[in-house]
């Protein structure tokens, strides 16, 4: 992940998945997308574990680790924990995932059933297979509601108790999230990671604020790499027809992991007189060296390995200069390249033509 810049939009182990990719090599810009707001002193939650306490439910789905802690902290500071935990006892307990299971056996509790695949869509199919008709089922939300698997379960004849343990919202601080964004759209970030569908929304609707989502949304489709924790997490995405990829276990291990594989496969190895040069996000690696490129020269050789091999006039190599650059520039910046690249071959002169990467004669590779 050498040359690529990543940015992270986690609240929650943005440390740990920060820690991850820098250990891969990459550059990371980190600003959290989201706040995680606990609804400890919240009245609903409060009225509705009271419910629960005194009606119990028949299944109770815990769907994150750190909501279903959250629900059970919350009653300790209430003094209203004991009566809710019994009455879990006497209801089927699902957990979506293992950390949601590891929360019920820490408060004492035995789940009856989580699925391989940590899916929400799996628990309701296993739940309607079961059958829910007349069945109260409660379901702890984590950060936003549920409406297709809440409408699911209702109109298969459960009555449905929607348990808000937290919130999200805006960070504090925006002026991080503002900074990435510019970043993704400026050309800055080769890669956004996300680690749940409110990061991801909270990252579109910051930009809609601030006057963004075209911008933000044109490099997402385009040159920047939407990669998501799991299928859930890439749905605000996918509703801006966004391309997203996610690993197949929703882990945080697995998408670094898979960006590995995915980021430097859009890059491809290009053959260039004698020596093996592959891009990257702001760096170029000849024969596996890093040489970091400032932007001006990133985009001159980008603009070069577009087409390896054809050559390019000044004129169209000034496009990548700036407006104030006279074709004298693009002479001195190629000699700039020339050296930040190591070796002079590399681009090659075609005398009253322009220039072009000498493009090894059995090397033939398709236009990036």
């Amino acid at each position: 992940m050498a040359g690529f810049t990543v940015a992270v939009t986690a609240a929650r182990r943005a440390d740990e998945l920060s820690a991850l990719l820098q250990r891969k090599g990459a550059q990371v810009i980190a600003a959290p997308a989201l706040r995680i707001v606990p609804l400890s002193d919240d009245q609903r939650l409060a009225s509705v574990s009271d419910e629960l306490a005194r009606r119990p439910a028949d299944v109770v789905i815990a769907t994150t680790g750190i909501g279903f802690r959250g629900w059970i902290e919350a009653c300790e500071t209430w003094g209203t924990v004991e009566p809710l935990l019994a009455s879990m006892r006497s209801s089927r307990l699902l957990a979506r995932g293992p950390k949601a299971k590891g929360a019920i056996r820490a408060a004492g509790l035995t789940e009856e059933w989580s699925p391989p695949s940590e899916s929400s869509a799996e628990v309701l199919d296993y739940l309607l297979e079961q059958g829910v008709t007349g069945l109260r089922v409660a379901i702890q939300l984590h950060g936003e509601p549920l409406p297709d698997f809440t409408a699911a379960l209702r109109l298969a004849g459960a009555d449905v108790v929607e348990v808000p343990v937290y919130r999200w919202t805006q960070p504090e601080n925006v002026a991080p999230l503002d900074r990435l964004i510019e970043a993704v759209t400026c050309g800055g970030v080769d890669a956004v990671t996300f680690t749940s569908a409110p990061a991801a929304a909270g990252l579109l609707a910051r930009a809609r604020t601030t006057g963004r989502t075209g911008p933000l949304v044109e490099a997402l489709r385009g040159d920047v790499l939407a990669m998501c924790v799991g299928p859930v997490t890439a749905r605000p995405l996918m509703a801006h027809d966004i391309p997203t990829v996610w690993p197949e276990r929703a882990r945080i291990g697995a998408q670094v992991r898979k960006l590995t594989e995915e980021l430097p496969a859009r890059f491809p190895t290009l053959g260039v007189a004698g020596h093996r040069l592959r891009l990257r996000g702001h760096a170029v690696l000849v024969d596996g060296t890093v040489h970091t490129l400032s932007p001006t020269l990133m985009r001159l050789v980008r603009e070069l390995a577009r087409r390896p091999g054809q050559v390019l006039d000044r004129t169209r190599l000034l496009t990548c200069l700036g407006e104030d650059a006279d074709a004298h520039a693009v002479e001195t910046a190629v000699a700039r390249l020339r050296t930040a690249l190591g070796d002079a071959r590399i681009i090659q002169t075609v005398v009253k033509r322009g220039y072009r990467l000498a493009l090894d004669t059995h090397d033939c590779a398709p236009e990036l």
